[in-house]
This record gives structure tokens, C-alpha cells and sequence, in this order.
């Protein structure tokens, strides 16, 4: 991903003019690339304003399209444009699949001196999850967007390399291109320079941009893991406060069993099998609320306070051993507090009922 430096507003945000693109797509090295143009449209002046994505919508290596949509889309009517729309529209200006939204052209169409005798109907043609924005966002295809407004310029670029391809030679490519490019640019029209000092660009590749993204998320939800411990030691506890409870209130049982035969090692199993038996009632208690807790959070919480949705996916595998390692904490746990039990004097635990 290659994009400008981040700028305070998005209307003056920096842009990339059609001859840089048609350049860096001939950079050695560089398989193939594809444009995005973003803008801040005010759809309603008492909300917040919503983003407006201007990018190849349908899938360049084959059918289908670039946008993770929720269910499938619909086709677009002919004589209307078709948009697609976040899932914080649908919320916060109730868009509709297969609905319209008002015309929005004039907030982004330079005034011409002849106006459109007929406004755009931009048709909602499918919803998708964006994770990014929070108050809503319109992607168009980028050809519709040139059409209504005549503007070729870009925000970001992202660019696939050819497998042999070295990343730092094609980054450094670029720079020099940008330096190229403002060198013999004479700025444009609306203030903003045609090209850009090519140590003003930032590159981030997919798994960077990747993993700062996951390294957000995980930083959000790190109270979580805190949580998570302090509760299994809370239960932990619990655990070894009722076990040492009911090793007191059970010494003349144990003082009998050890009459009858059995031995330290044995009296000390019967504990932990009971230690065993009750960690895993509440391991499978506490799993089961966990989940349905999950599920609220999911498809209740979530979409009322970010007005997105996800896809819920439980993690068997580390639920499992979770689940595993508190039981055999819970166990072990147990089979400490009963080694008080084991060291009583059996005959004298009995003689209290003579």
C-alpha cells in the first residue's frame, strides 16, 4: 500500500494525479496496482459525516467483487448507479438493500457551468462490513465516481509485486518518481501539487498493515486477559477455602475410612476425585455461560454500539485446554487441601464420636 501523508481534513488531503499511476504501473517489478479515492461527504447535517470510497469495485481476476458484503448482491436497475453501503448506514441513515439513497453527486461534482438535467439514483446494490469507520461508508466504482465528477486524482494506491520483486528497490522506485513528479509539477487547480516529495510517502505492506491492525484490536481487549486470570484465581481459591472446609467438617469420616483399610495415598485420591468431579461441573457450567455471553456480545452489543456485525467463531481448541488446565488446577488444588486430612490422627479423629 503506497499513500500519501495523512492530512488533517480529507478534503485537502493529498492525491495522487493520473500520470503518477500510469507511471508506477510500469515500474519494474510491479505486477499490477489498483487506485482508491476517499472523500467526507455530510449526508445529513445533525449526523456525522459519512466516507465516500471511490474504487474498482468488481474483482479484476474474476467474477464477483472486491468488497466483503454481508449475503449476496443484488443487480443494479438500469439508468441507476449502484453503491454499496456499510452496515452503520443501515442504522444511522436506515438504507436499505435494493433501496436508493438521496443524490449525493453535488458534494464531491465540481460546479460546471451546464448542470445535469437529471440528478444520479444511486441504487444500494449490496451491504458490507467495514471495520474502519464507525459512522458510515458509500463505496462506488471507481469508474462511476470519474464519470459524475470528472476527478481522475487518488488517495492510496495498492500495488501487487511480481514474485522475484524486491520490496525496497520498488519503494525507493516510487520515491524517485514522486521526486520526478514535483519537479516539474506547476500545482493544480484546487491547490493540492500534482506530485509529492517522495519522502512524504507511507508504505505499509499487507501483513503490516496486518499485523498493527490485529496488535490494536488485541491492546483494546487486554483488561480481558486480566480479567480472564483473576477470575480462575478467584475460583482457584474458592476452590481450596471449600475443599479445606469440608476436610474439617469431614475428619471423623476420613478417620474411618482410614480404620477400615485404606491408606494416605488412597484418602487423598478420594479427595482429588471429588476436587476433580466439581472443578469440571463448573468448568462446563462456566463455558456454557461464557458462550452465551459471547453470543450476546456478538449479534446484540456489537451491532448496537459499532452498527457492524462479525461472523462469530469459537475457538475449540483453546476452550479445551482452557477448560482442561482449570480442571486440573481445580484437582490439584483439592489434593493440597486434603493432605490435611491424610496427616490427622486417625484414632483420635474417630475417639471425638465415643
Amino acid at each position: 500500500m503506497c499513500a500519501p501523508p495523512t492530512a488533517a481534513a480529507p478534503t485537502t488531503a493529498p492525491t495522487f494525479d493520473p500520470a503518477f499511476v500510469r507511471a508506477a504501473a510500469r515500474i519494474p517489478g510491479v505486477e499490477r496496482l489498483s487506485t482508491q479515492r476517499n472523500l467526507s461527504l455530510l449526508l445529513d447535517p445533525a449526523k456525522p459525516p459519512v466516507t465516500l470510497i471511490a474504487r474498482p469495485v468488481h474483482a479484476a481476476t474474476g467474477p464477483g467483487l472486491t468488497l466483503p458484503l454481508v449475503g449476496e448482491a443484488l443487480p443494479v436497475p438500469a439508468g441507476q448507479i449502484g453503491i454499496y453501503v456499510s452496515e452503520a448506514m443501515l442504522d444511522l441513515y436506515s438504507a436499505r438493500l435494493g433501496g436508493t439513497l438521496p443524490p449525493f453527486e453535488a458534494s464531491f461534482r465540481p460546479a460546471a457551468p451546464v448542470e445535469r438535467a437529471q440528478a444520479a439514483t444511486f441504487f444500494i446494490a449490496g451491504v458490507w462490513r467495514d471495520y474502519g469507520r464507525q459512522f458510515g461508508t458509500i463505496a462506488i466504482d471507481q469508474a462511476d465516481f470519474e464519470r459524475l465528477s470528472g476527478d481522475t486524482r487518488v488517495n492510496d494506491i495498492a500495488v501487487w509485486l511480481a514474485p522475484d520483486a524486491e520490496v525496497p528497490q520498488v519503494q525507493q522506485a516510487l520515491r524517485e518518481l514522486a521526486n520526478q513528479q514535483q519537479a516539474s509539477s506547476v500545482g493544480a487547480a484546487d491547490g493540492n501539487p500534482a506530485g509529492m516529495a517522495g519522502n512524504l510517502l507511507e508504505f505499509g505492506s499487507a501483513r503490516e498493515i496486518r499485523a498493527t491492525s490485529l496488535k490494536i484490536f488485541d491492546r483494546s481487549f487486554a483488561v480481558t486477559y486480566w480479567l480472564q486470570a483473576v477470575a480462575i484465581g478467584i475460583g482457584l481459591f474458592g476452590v481450596a477455602a471449600s475443599f479445606s472446609a469440608q476436610v474439617l467438617a469431614r475428619r471423623k469420616e476420613f478417620g474411618l475410612l482410614v480404620h477400615l483399610g485404606l491408606t494416605r495415598r488412597q484418602v487423598l485420591r478420594v479427595v482429588a476425585a471429588e476436587g476433580a468431579a466439581w472443578t469440571t461441573l463448573g468448568t462446563i457450567a462456566g463455558i456454557g455461560l461464557g458462550l452465551a455471553v459471547a453470543v450476546v456480545l456478538v449479534h446484540v452489543v456489537n451491532p448496537q454500539s459499532f452498527h457492524w456485525t462479525m461472523e462469530l467463531t469459537l475457538p475449540w481448541a483453546r476452550l479445551l485446554a482452557l477448560g482442561l488446565a482449570v480442571i486440573l488446577a481445580g484437582t490439584l488444588t483439592a489434593w493440597l487441601a486434603g493432605q490435611a486430612a491424610a496427616n490427622r490422627d486417625a484414632v483420635l479423629a474417630v475417639k471425638e464420636d465415643w
